[in-house]
């Protein structure tokens, strides 16, 4: 329905996702002399140009990590010798050791290795991890005190620890010895440990440097192994538990990070590992072909060059990011860690099978309380802040009864909706009443790239308890009687260092392709790039111009968007199919658009194809309508989104124009070659409108066909 003053104005407002297209500046010139150096294609030349590898040195490690010289870790981590020594000693005279882990996969898979390793030279070792609900995170005065009481005589921290300093005060003060192994970023005082292992403590410069907690675990594991002399029965096991946590901790695959994640998932789909055949059993990955590696990992140490196994298949990081991943984490979301310290640590198949049942059921559990939160939130903001988001520019929702462990997934996914800041929170305890200012509330935080979470934090400290984080997300609690002031200072602080064109998700695409380049060619190609992940994304391409054939919602509740996409390059068809996560809201999305996208390969009924999984979606640059021989004072009326109209073309001086009304005597006004139109009540008082919105779009190609239907529309032609 046309209405005035806004130009947003149709009965059904059809939108588009709300994004700003980052696109890398192509170097033809030096993406070819880098194609022909590594005989590659200029295509993905320029896709590793993009990511920071522009000469044939750089690519050659790219491409080949185990041809990267690591120095030993024990020259590099200045107490790694005094932590082997310190944890030989107590394996040696039985001296009982406990691990401090976390909830998250990173946290638990480190507890898992480290669980596995020790037992496996000898150690006497348990664990504790504190609970979520409860406690919140790392490790605390509570488990010293029962440390203490059970004789424990060292403690290891995995994932935690480096901000600890009154907890493992407290255990120098029992007597107890302490070792930190962390990879969160320091702070101001660290603490008094016997050790300290964390990769923030090292050069730079070091390949060791963007290893996750896991990471730092598995040097100590293998390399106390090693320093033992027993590395060759538990480097493969130990290698998977890494690959299981660097990736669903989204640690960067760059660097060693690369070379071990990459042999990880080689070795992953053949695991001895009874938890890790269970979860993948039960998840249903299905390790895809893969080309053998030249050189992998088979019984050496951290540093030194070894064949890998034949085997072709190897899973991919989507695999443990999308599909187990999610599993270990819902438990340490919504459930009891243990759940998944059994399943990593147990050899019976059984068992393992019984904890990968609870692994699926607790997650499909937390899929159901994200949704339900998630669709909670947005009808909150919708009723209440969507009109002051570009005055406020951040996002803070608080609501009683959601639950501490899935509010962070739904913070992610609301920053993607609304493209700001956002801070989510929930009552400490559940609430039968209206909440009151003695509340105490807890929540999560998560950014856009130009808005620092913990800068945020940091700026409201005096409102807030306790905070920590890194520029992406955080966590936070403070009482309730604060929540308006916290509102009141994140705003300031966001109108302080964001502008209008930051409130846009920002999506990053590499090059543009059209659909003829797009084959099996070009998609098995892209496997050099593999593993893909942090710092090393998967590759987004773009295409302009292209017609959308066919689209249907589908899926669970219909939340996912399928769609055949067509491109006509010199008088020839191509049509591709597409998959867009999650866009029900965009559905129908224009007849004609630009799209970006990643490449996947789809496999159906013994049959092969690559379709596209789409990222973005925009209007074509340029619109407008072409008149040839059609004659004016030709109109026909039409329905579009349950509204009636009627459309003509017109004489206006020597011009002709297409006219379409609403029931309420609306005009839009459309001039051939125009981009802008009018709408108004009359030309008077009308007002530009920008014609490339999608609801303009829309009702101009609905009111076209309806001339081209009525036989009146012979040479009235509106294209891109």
């Amino acid at each position: 329905m046309l209405k005035q003053p806004t130009p947003n104005v149709l009965h059904h407002r059809q939108q588009l996702p709300l994004q700003r297209w980052q696109i890398f500046p192509q170097k033809a010139e030096l993406a070819q002399n880098l194609a022909e150096a590594t005989n590659l294609s200029s295509t993905v030349s320029q896709l590793l140009i993009n990511r920071g590898i522009a000469t044939e040195e750089a690519a050659q490690i790219f491409l080949e990590p185990e041809s990267l010289i690591l120095p030993p870790p024990l020259e590099e981590f200045p107490d790694l010798a005094k932590s082997l020594n310190l944890l030989q000693n107590a394996i040696a005279s039985q001296e009982k050791i406990i691990i401090c882990g976390d909830y998250d996969a990173d946290g638990m898979t480190s507890t898992a290795l480290l669980l596995r390793s020790l037992r496996w030279l000898g150690a006497q070792v348990e664990y504790d991890i504190p609970s979520r609900m409860h406690e919140g995170y790392g490790i605390n005065n509570r488990i010293i005190e029962d440390s203490h009481e059970k004789g424990i005589g060292l403690i290891l921290t995995v994932d935690n620890g480096i901000s600890a300093f009154e907890p493992i005060a407290r255990a120098k003060e029992l007597g107890l010895k302490v070792i930190v192994t962390d990879h969160h970023d320091l702070p101001q005082k660290l603490p008094p440990a016997d050790a300290i292992l964390n990769p923030k403590l090292i050069r730079e410069s070091s390949p060791y440097r963007g290893v996750a907690g896991v990471g730092v675990a598995y040097i100590v594991a293998v390399s106390l192994a090693e320093h033992m002399g027993q590395a060759q029965s538990i480097l493969a096991p130990m290698l998977e538990l890494f690959t299981l946590g660097t990736i669903a901790d989204l640690a960067p695959l760059t660097d060693v990070n690369r070379r071990w994640v990459k042999r990880g998932l080689q070795q992953l789909p053949k695991s001895k590992l009874s938890g890790i055949q269970a979860l993948i059993l039960m998840s249903g990955v299905q390790p895809g072909a893969g080309g053998e590696s030249k050189t992998g990992n088979k019984g050496g140490s951290l540093t030194t060059h070894n064949s890998s196994s034949s085997h072709p298949k190897s899973l991919k990081p989507e695999d443990i990011g999308f599909r187990l991943g999610p599993r270990i984490n819902a438990i340490g979301r919504i459930g009891d860690p243990q759940i998944v310290i059994e399943l990593l640590t147990t050899d019976d198949m059984e068992i393992a099978l019984s904890r990968a049942i609870q692994c699926e059921a607790i997650n499909k559990q937390r899929q159901e309380m994200c949704e339900e939160i998630e669709k909670e939130a947005i009808s909150i903001v919708e009723a209440e802040y969507v009109t002051s988001l570009q005055q406020n520019q951040v996002l803070v929702v608080v609501q009683p009864n959601w639950h501490h462990g899935v509010i962070g997934i739904v913070a992610s996914r609301l920053v993607e909706r609304y493209g700001v800041p956002v801070f989510i929170g929930t009552y400490e305890e559940a609430l039968t009443n209206e909440p009151s200012a003695s509340q105490k509330i807890r929540g999560s935080a998560r950014g856009i790239p130009e808005f620092d979470v913990f800068e945020a934090l940091e700026y409201c400290h005096d409102l807030l308890g306790k905070f920590g984080g890194h520029k992406a997300a955080g966590g936070f609690s403070l009482s309730a009687e604060n929540l308006a002031a916290l509102r009141s200072r994140l705003s300031e602080f966001a109108n302080n260092c964001l502008e209008l064109q930051h409130l846009k998700p920002l999506l990053k695409i590499d090059v543009q392709v059209n659909f003829n380049q797009i084959n099996q060619e070009l998609y098995q190609q892209l496997n050099v790039l593999e593993p893909c992940g942090i710092n090393n994304p998967d590759p987004v391409f773009w295409t302009t111009d292209v017609q959308v054939v066919e689209q249907e919602t589908v899926g669970k509740g219909r939340s996912h968007l399928k769609v055949t996409l067509a491109q006509t390059i010199d008088n020839h068809l191509y049509k591709i199919k597409a998959i867009a996560w999650r866009w029900r809201d965009y559905f129908p999305l224009p007849p004609r658009v630009d799209v970006a996208y990643k490449l996947r390969e789809n496999q159906f009924n013994g049959n092969t194809t690559i379709e596209l999984e789409l990222l973005g979606v925009r209007l074509p640059t340029q619109s407008h309508l072409l008149f040839t021989s059609i004659s004016p004072f030709l109109r026909t009326t039409f329905k579009y989104n349950q509204d009636h109209y009627t459309c003509g073309v017109y004489q206006n001086g020597s011009l002709n124009e297409l006219r379409i009304k609403n029931s309420e005597g609306i005009f839009l006004v459309v001039s051939p070659g125009c981009n802008t139109g009018l709408l108004g009540a009359n030309r008077e008082k009308a007002m530009d409108v920008d014609l490339c919105q999608p609801q303009f779009d829309g009702l101009i190609q609905a009111a076209v066909q309806a001339l081209e239907e009525s036989g009146v529309g012979a040479g009235f032609t509106y294209r891109y």
